[in-house]
């Protein structure tokens, strides 16, 4: 198909085909010779009744011959609204409305033309016919046709822009100001890690090739008060152990341990058994032995069993087995403080572990890469601790309790000696006992320690309290002597003696020397309650020592408000009162001392892992009696000793000077009171000028206690004043009168 013409076609009057303006000829006037003579009255597009799309025919008939005119054929129609190609017509026609059509139709039927019948062809013009590259024609108004008056101009439409979202100048400069600070924030980030960072990232990759290495820190030790003779101490040992993944015949293997560990081959089997951990692993190390000799380990290597292995450990070793076990106490295989002082001391005796790191080669050059990275943290040893305790009169002291305990069975006993003038504990023991270097087949009893431990009701050992508190109030003298009845009545209690006196005039020191119930009541009535409750509180009573051992018992004294008709009775006489054996001695100390109480304590002095020695804090004093007071209370004491038929002649101690008293009490446990009875003797030597105070008590289920207690003192006293060569009494004992 040719390309069409951008010009449009014309009539041979020179008329564009098509326009609705153009003239139109009349049906009189000649033709050109050749020419197909044209219908009369042909009308624009604007005057079409009809339309169709492009190649389809449009006939228009004319009038009647008789009319004079050629009257186009009209499609008839109902409404003019209904017409669907109106709104196209009307661009088509130059966008004028329908009233200016209807005139100019109307002005050309009255002026006679004759119109003929016209049939047009429309040449379907769709865009897939022309060619390709020719831009196709758009039709902005209608066109003039010639002869007709120049119509109006319609306005032209402009073409909407779209909204404007935003300035481009802006969005570039602030997508700018982004990037830029994007390289800035990545130049500082590169500065930061080239030289703040550069060691942690540079150390980053070490993990992965270095070894670790732990270095134990040796636990302290425990001396005893000369500093040189260890009660207990740490030696370099070996752990062993099984990876039950490793493991190729069990049975096997534990029967070759058996002998060289020292335990059943059942009980290395199963520990050498497959198991899974708790988070479903399997597991590859478990304890076979702890704290084996280096010797014996080297022998278990040689074996060269498959999955057996030994390291390095650190075990606990008591020379002295079962000495001031229960004071020492025990320790785990991990070397953490359990029992007695070693839990007590646990943060001074433990140190702080080190460890070696370094690079290490792969495979079978496991070791140390020469000049490669390698760190080390030294280990720092714990600190050692010294005792106030005597070494050898620690044994000797058990030695003689344990002997005596053998007499009577199923009994508890414990013994404590002080340095009247320092308040040190110079030994302390207990029965039963253990041995502190394997503790764990023994029973939690047997490892109490029964001078901190085991409250009982002092009894007639807590007479001395009430004497000395009278003397310091003026209540008596050392010479003060009244009737003293068989018995006493006290609320609904009667209180009796066993020595009976028959209501004679009876001496302070006979009291003291055949434990009067009767008379120490009656001074105490005279003393008055709250007077005694202090001083039972000022010599040291109801409250801890604080001596330095766990789980120490404070002891129990009762109010006054609490206090019913028969604690009249009971209390002044050491019962309705719960002490413990430290705490009676602890107040025979202060007698011993002229009246000035002195804290018990254990621990003379810590020695740092550089060898600076620490003086332990100094103890707690106060004074209760007046120097007279407390030399006259131990002169009445020494009568217990030397008078006639008194209760404490078993303690006496040939040459010298000896001031006690001796007791009949009961043991508590969660204040109940238990079967039989508890036996005891505190006495000081020498009592011209004490240097020692020695508590014995005996608690005996069947009885017998009375023949333990004060033959054991002698016995103890008689070696602890030889041990430390104190010189024998320059004077005896003065003469007493019972019964004046």
């Amino acid at each position: 198909m040719p390309p069409r013409s951008e010009q449009p076609r014309r009539d041979a009057e020179g008329s564009r085909r098509g326009s609705s303006r153009a003239g139109r000829p009349r049906a009189s006037q000649p033709h050109p010779a050749g020419e197909r003579e044209m219908p009369p009255s042909l009308g624009g597009i604007s005057d079409a009744r009809a339309y169709t799309p492009r190649g389809r025919s449009v006939r228009e008939g004319g009038a009647p011959s008789g009319t004079g005119r050629a009257e186009q054929r009209r499609t008839p129609r109902s409404n003019r609204s209904q017409d669907p190609f109106r709104p196209a017509l009307q661009v088509l026609d130059g966008g004028r409305g329908t009233a200016g059509r209807s005139s100019e139709r109307a002005a050309r039927r009255d002026s006679g033309v004759a119109r003929a019948t016209v049939t047009r062809t429309v040449t379907d013009r769709s865009p897939r016919d022309e060619p390709p590259g020719v831009p196709r024609r758009r039709v902005t108004g209608a066109q003039p046709r010639r002869g007709d008056r120049t119509p109006e101009r319609r306005p032209s439409r402009k073409r909407p822009q779209p909204p404007r979202l935003a300035d481009p100048g802006r969005r570039l400069r602030l997508g700018t100001a982004l990037t830029l600070a994007l390289f800035v924030a990545v130049g500082v980030r590169l500065v930061v890690l080239q030289t703040v960072d550069t060691p942690a990232y540079a150390d980053g990759g070490i993990a992965d090739r270095t070894t670790t290495v732990q270095l134990p820190a040796p636990r302290g030790a425990i001396y005893d008060r000369s500093g040189e003779a260890a009660l207990a101490h740490s030696v370099e040992a070996r752990y062993v152990y099984a990876d039950p993944t490793r493991v190729g015949d069990i049975v096997a293997t534990a029967a070759a341990l058996s002998p060289l560990l020292g335990i059943p081959a059942s009980e290395l089997a199963e520990k050498m058994k497959p198991r899974k951990r708790k988070d479903g692993v399997d597991s590859q190390f478990e304890y076979l032995a702890r704290g084996v000799d280096i010797d014996r380990a080297k022998e278990i290597m040689a074996l060269k069993l498959l999955g057996i292995a030994t390291h390095r450990d650190e075990r606990r070793e008591v020379p002295g087995g079962d000495l001031a076990a229960n004071l020492i106490g025990f320790t785990s295989p991990d070397m953490v403080g359990l029992e007695g002082l070693e839990a007590r001391f646990d943060d001074v005796l433990h140190g702080e572990d080190g460890q070696a790191v370094f690079e290490v080669g792969l495979g079978d050059l496991a070791a140390p890469i020469p000049g490669g990275y390698s760190s080390t943290t030294k280990a720092k040893p714990g600190s050692s601790v010294v005792l106030t305790i005597d070494r050898d009169l620690q044994y000797t002291v058990q030695r003689i309790l344990s002997e005596r305990m053998q007499q009577v069975q199923g009994s508890t006993g414990a013994a404590v000696v002080l340095d009247a003038h320092t308040g040190e504990v110079l030994a302390q023991a207990s029965h039963p006992t253990y041995n502190a270097a394997k503790p764990f087949p023994s029973e939690p009893t047997d490892r109490e320690d029964a001078a901190t431990s085991f409250v009982v009701d002092p009894g007639s050992v807590h007479k001395p309290i009430t004497f000395g508190a009278a003397l310091q109030e003026g209540v008596i003298t050392q010479e003060t002597s009244f009737p003293v009845a068989n018995a006493i009545r006290k609320g609904d209690t009667w209180f009796r003696d066993t020595y009976q006196a028959d209501g004679r005039r009876m001496s302070v020191a006979g009291m003291m020397a055949y434990s009067s119930n009767v008379g120490t009541i009656q001074i105490a009535d005279d003393l008055g309650p709250d007077r005694l409750l202090d001083y039972q509180r000022r010599f040291g009573l109801g409250k801890p020592t604080e001596v330095g051992m766990p789980g120490e018992a404070s002891g129990r004294l009762l109010p006054v408000q609490e206090w019913s008709g028969s604690s009249y009775g009971s209390v002044p006489i050491g019962h309705s009162v719960d002490a413990t054996p430290l705490q009676m001695a602890a107040a025979y100390g202060a007698i011993a001392n002229d009246g000035t109480y002195i804290q018990p304590h254990l621990l003379k002095e810590t020695i740092a892992p550089d060898g600076k020695r620490t003086p332990a804090p100094a103890p707690e004093t106060r004074q209760v009696l007046s120097p007279d007071n407390a030399a006259a209370l131990r002169t009445i004491m020494e009568a217990v000793t030397t008078v006639e038929d008194a209760t404490g002649l078993a303690a006496a101690v040939p040459g010298y000077r000896i001031a006690g008293k001796t007791g009949t009490g009961w043991r508590l446990v969660d204040g109940k009171k238990q079967p039989g009875e508890v036996a005891s003797f505190i006495g000081m030597a020498p009592a011209e000028n004490p240097r020692y105070v020695i508590a014995v008590f005996v608690h005996s289920p069947s009885g017998g206690g009375g023949q333990i207690s004060a033959p054991a003192f002698r016995d103890m006293m008689t070696f602890t004043l030889r041990h430390f060569r104190v010189p024998p009494s320059t004077q005896p004992a003065p003469t007493f009168t019972a019964f004046p």
